[in-house]
């Protein structure tokens, strides 16, 4: 299988984190096996947009966005042209990716 590293920016001013993910991981998966606090309410089946992140380098590794995708982005706080929703960003294993988590509210989670 192919690895590459993913970069976790942080808008709220964290240390950066590179981790590795294997081809057919996504962003959330990754995060999430490596104690990155990224809110996944719907269980990471695109049923919400709590994990919305901005994907800063490697959108060509990823899938293109599906319609359902871009719906839930519409209703993300701040959502900008490179937006994706973390649970949607499978890594290839072609191409590094660096994503920013956007600060996030964990309020009763």
């Amino acid at each position: 299988m192919k690895v590459v590293n993913i970069t976790f920016k942080f808008a709220d001013g964290s240390p950066d984190a590179t981790h590795p993910a294997v081809e057919g991981e996504s962003v959330l998966d990754v995060a999430l096996n490596n104690d990155i606090k990224l809110q996944h309410n719907c269980g990471g089946v695109c049923g919400c947009s709590t994990c919305h992140v901005y994907v800063e380098a490697g959108m060509d590794d990823l899938p293109e966005i599906s319609d359902k995708e871009e719906d839930y982005i519409d209703r993300a706080v701040d959502p900008r042209i490179n937006s994706r929703l973390g649970c949607q960003c499978v890594v290839q294993g072609n191409e590094d990716v660096v994503i920013t988590i956007p600060e996030q509210d964990f309020l009763g989670h």
